[in-house]
């Protein structure tokens, strides 16, 4: 898998601040620079909102793609319509896309209304999976539980994301009015994160990818600028109500189902807790449950400009003047299992010791017996974000035990006889001395 989270090793200062946010510990600082573990990564863009130094970014394409196509249809995530400062208008974000290089606009809004009615339809009729269902419209968290909760695959809902949906249906529609092969039909995503990113090009539930590319909204953003200025009366281009356009925010997905019992759930940190709970039999008392790595949705993606907070109050003043709902799913026969994944999500053993069972067991043992030597303080000192990656990284070779500043305090003693290598060390990690403590009993 290519992934859209990079780092930029001249800006890197090798700080950890990035190893300890990182929901699968998929990034080691050695030598002085961070590095990303690419088999465990979920490009949830953790890391690059807490980067100081803006040395871990987000890649997309550029647009100068767009010339390899003879006609070229934008889909932008509806989290884009937050983005602009007293925007009354839809129609007038959708018109400036036109002047940018576009034939056509088709709403990813479009295609989460769809995704809401089928999702309707099916609760009617009773043809659902375990509950809770779990939503899989973040790429993120989609493969955060095929690493981490293998166990919890099935309740993941059997459909592809909006995006996708929408890339579908505007290459068949563009290349029945067109009469162009749909080769040589250009769709591309505008989207607010990392994982849609990654997962326009490597897609989860898809044989391959049905989008042509990507584009970030903070590039495309300053391009629309005065394009939608310029626009005295913007056509009429929006094609989707109140529940697509709502997919934008945390929760907005889970009010479009209508009366289920759901909970909505934003932040990487608050959706692991959420997993593990649904892991132990905790389950909550819910349907269904969305979940989205970012803060308050899409709206919060490390690829969007504004605040999530103030994008999410724009978008709900947007929302006023639409319908509550303008499309619904009514494909009928083979043309009803568009919205249904070409490939079952599997579990993903990036946590896998061996391949050897036997060797697995005894990597473990030893990975558990190192980190009983540990002080379990969990610094971040060596580079890994807890005491056991630290262990588990020595007994796959992937460092060294005296990278532990406690196991480089223990080897100078030793070597030197004495029990004050302590004045070498920085003052967190400094053990205190006898006369100290009798300085601080004093009165």
């Amino acid at each position: 898998m290519k992934h859209a989270v990079i780092l930029d090793y001249n800006r890197c200062r090798g700080c950890t601040t990035c190893i300890k946010t990182c929901p699968t510990e998929a990034i080691r600082v050695r030598s002085g620079k961070a590095a990303i573990l690419g088999a465990r990564c979920i490009d949830c863009g953790s890391c690059i909102q807490v980067c100081p130094h803006k040395a871990i970014k987000s890649v997309s394409d550029t647009l100068e793609g767009l010339e390899k196509f003879s006609y070229r249809v934008a889909v932008p995530d509806p989290a884009l319509y937050g983005q602009f400062h007293h925007l009354h208008d839809i129609n007038i974000v959708l018109g400036g896309l036109l002047k940018l290089g576009f034939q056509e606009v088709y709403e990813g809004a479009k295609g989460a209304e769809l995704l809401s009615d089928y999702a309707r339809q099916c609760i009617r009729s009773g043809s659902r999976g375990p509950l809770p269902q779990i939503s899989s419209a973040c790429p993120a968290v989609v493969r955060l539980i095929r690493m981490r909760f293998p166990k919890l695959i099935d309740h993941i809902s059997q459909t592809i994301t909006p995006m996708e949906l929408s890339a579908i249906l505007a290459r068949r529609e563009a290349a029945e009015r067109t009469g162009l092969s749909p080769e040589q039909i250009g769709v591309f995503a505008i989207v607010p994160c990392s994982a849609l990113v990654t997962a326009a090009h490597s897609p989860d539930a898809l044989e391959k990818p049905v989008l042509d590319g990507a584009f970030a909204i903070r590039d495309i953003y300053l391009r629309l600028l005065s394009p939608m200025r310029e626009l005295c009366e913007p056509p009429h281009l929006a094609s989707a109500g109140i529940m697509g356009v709502g997919w934008a925010y945390c929760g907005g997905e889970s009010a479009a189902r209508l009366g289920e019992r759901y909970l909505a759930v934003d932040g990487i940190t608050n959706v692991i807790r959420m997993l593990e709970e649904i892991e132990d039999g905790r389950e909550p008392e819910a349907d269904f449950i969305e979940l989205r790595a970012c803060v308050q949705g899409c709206v919060g993606g490390c690829l969007t400009v504004e605040n999530p907070y103030a994008a999410r109050m724009r978008i709900k003043g947007l929302m006023k003047g639409l319908p509550v709902s303008s499309n619904r799913f009514t494909f009928e026969g083979p043309n009803r299992e568009v919205v249904k994944p070409d490939l079952a999500l599997q579990y993903e053993p990036v946590f896998v010791l061996d391949e050897d069972r036997s060797a697995a067991m005894e990597k473990l043992s030893r990975i558990e017996e190192l980190e009983r030597q540990l002080p379990g303080l969990h610094c971040g000192s060596c580079g890994a974000p807890s005491c056991h990656a630290f262990a588990e990284d020595v007994v796959l070779g992937r460092a060294d035990r005296f990278d532990c500043i406690f196991k480089v305090r223990e080897r100078t003693e030793y070597m030197a006889g004495t029990d004050e290598a302590d004045e070498y060390l920085p003052a967190p990690f400094r053990q205190k001395r006898a006369h100290d403590q009798e300085q601080e009993e004093q009165p």
